[in-house]
Formats: C-alpha cells, structure tokens, sequence
C-alpha cells in the first residue's frame, strides 16, 4: 500500500479518503472478506422516528441522491474496486435498503459476483412510520457474494449453528432472517454515527465468512464496528473513511474496547 494510515494499531489500520480514490492503492487479491454499508441516499428532506420524536432523516451530504444514474455508477465503480481487491476465494457483504440494495444487487450481478445469500435483519425494536401512508420498515437487506460462481468460499457453518436467537435456535441451521436489535446505546458511549450497526450484526456476519488473521476490508468505515469486531476476534482490518470525525470515534471505540 503507498498510502499513509490516518491510525494504525497492530493489525487494524484506518485510511482517511474518499473509497474510489483509496481502494485501487490496495494490494489486488489481498482481503479475504468486505463489509460494506454504503450511503443509502435517504437524505431528501423528509422525516423519521427517532427515540418516539419526529426527527430530519438528514444524514449529511454524504448520503444525499446525485440521480439514478449517478448513483448506480458510483456503486458500480466501488463494486468493482472492491472485486480486485478480494482474494480467489473471498466473499463480500452489503447492507441497504429500497432506496439503495436494488442497485447493488445489478451490479454485483453485472460485474461477476454470485450471489450467495439474501439476508434479511430483522429490526424487533425499529421506529414507526409517521406518514401512516404505509408499512413501517422493520429490516434491512444484506446481500452476501462471492468474487466467482466457481470458488470455494468460507462458510463457518458449524459455528452459525451454535447461535440462538427466536428464529435460529441453537442446533439449527441458521436462517436468513436475523432477529436483531436496533444498536444499542451502550455501544454509542464514545459518540454516535447516524447509522451504526450493531456489534451482534457484525460479529455474525465476520464469524461466519472468515477465519483469524483474515483481512476485513470496510470501504465507508463509519463508526468502526466492523473494524472493532474483526479485531476481537483475531482478524486483520482495514478501514476507509474520508469523514475525521467518524475515523477519530472509531479510534476510541477501539481503546474503549480493547484497551
């Protein structure tokens, strides 16, 4: 890598920058699994829930619609990116909504990627719908690929029958509904990021598609819990945000953690 670390500690290094700037500096074939949860693009004005108040559902500049056009060619070039970087064998994730997974699935599907799972998180304790115009959303979809229909990926499938939750008693075959909880404000101690996901969500997904010292790549780091989770469990990360404020909270949920 030519780049220089914004933090590095061990095996868990950030990069501050924009992804399609910082992803093609990274050594092809080198990660074994990505995370991703790219911009949504819900920041149009309206409003949501948030807490039981009525709140902007403005995340930022970072998360406002540029057109159709312009946003499925921004997802399709980091797509891209991020399929050179993955190893033979490696395997990505991508979380989204309405407004943004359908773009994702096109080009995941356009660029080579097998599509392995879709999985659907499940949001017990998720905010009401104000408009009463329609359905409340309740999950999230996370598509799981992998780089080529022909290779063997990692699957811990011993281990994801181990879990338990409503849906997926232990014993079981894990299924692809996951019943898990908004994050937590526990783990929002060291500051908020608009969309953090939480631990419990990351920890399934890095157990079950890698193994220790495996390099996790987050091309929009946000608040680190992927980075976080990854390093709990004896996986290399790497991290790219190009927001300092969203990198420097990461650093301290790490020492918060770890430390």
């Amino acid at each position: 890598m030519t780049i220089k670390p914004f933090f590095k500690d061990k095996n868990f290094m950030l990069i501050k920058g924009d992804s399609l700037g910082v992803l093609p500096k990274i050594r092809k074939n080198s990660v074994s699994m990505i995370f991703a949860d790219p911009p949504y693009n819900l920041s149009n004005g309206g409003i949501t829930c948030k807490a039981g108040k009525m709140v902007s559902v403005n995340k930022g500049d970072w998360d406002k619609s540029n057109g159709f056009q312009k946003d499925y060619e921004f997802t399709y070039s980091w797509l891209k990116h991020c399929r050179e970087l993955l190893k033979p064998n490696g395997t990505i994730w991508i979380s989204g909504t309405p407004h943004s997974i359908y773009k994702v699935g096109h080009a995941l599907q356009a660029l080579g990627f097998h599509i392995l799972n879709e999985i659907s998180w499940f949001k017990p304790n998720g905010p009401p719908n104000l408009s009463c115009r329609y359905f409340a959303h309740a999950h999230e979809t996370i598509i799981w690929a992998k780089k080529d229909k022909k290779a063997k990926h990692t699957f811990n499938y011993k281990e994801m029958k181990e879990w338990h939750d409503d849906i997926s008693p232990k014993g079981k075959q894990m299924r692809s509904i996951w019943k898990i909880p908004l994050t937590p404000m526990q783990e929002k101690k060291s500051g908020k990021h608009p969309t953090q996901k939480p631990i419990e969500l990351l920890k399934r997904i890095v157990l079950a598609s890698t193994n220790e010292k495996d390099v996790v790549l987050d091309p929009f780091n946000g608040s680190g819990t992927t980075g976080l989770v990854a390093s709990m469990h004896g996986r290399k990360y790497i991290g790219i945000d190009k927001e300092e404020d969203y990198l420097k909270l990461s650093v301290r949920r790490l020492k918060s953690t770890l430390n």
